[in-house]
């Protein structure tokens, strides 16, 4: 007997475990690198040309809308790399059970935060 249960399609009821929040972070933080990479390699070729270019850089990158995409950019790699790391250890089956999942999680999320925050303020 096929019984009709409701569901829930609402996203933002749902609560999603805290592994699962960093391992769609990973993927987004992979695709913030992915799309802010063309930026990157034009400013540093730029940078390479001349010192009045190079100047031009550093006033240009110096700009708040572009220090708060640098944030974000110092946060994606922090944490695609850490978050990385433990993809790999999972794979390799350590700390696949619950408590040094969860364990793992909240610290690929500590860690990252605090290295983008010692970053920003160097």
């Amino acid at each position: 007997m096929i019984t009709k249960q409701p569901k829930n399609l609402n996203l933002f009821t749902i609560r999603f475990p805290i592994p699962a929040i960093v391992s769609i972070l990973h993927r987004m933080s992979g695709v913030i690198i992915f799309l802010l990479m063309p930026a990157i390699t034009i400013a540093f070729c730029m940078s390479l040309i001349s010192s009045s270019d190079f100047a031009s850089v550093i006033l240009i990158i110096n700009l708040w809308p572009l220090r708060i995409l640098g944030a974000i950019l110092t946060w994606g790699v922090f944490h695609h790399f850490i978050a990385g790391c433990r993809h790999l250890l999972l794979d390799l089956q350590i700390g696949n059970d619950l408590i040094t999942a969860r364990f793992t999680s909240k610290t690929v999320l500590i860690l990252s935060f605090i290295f983008t925050v010692l970053v920003i303020l160097i």
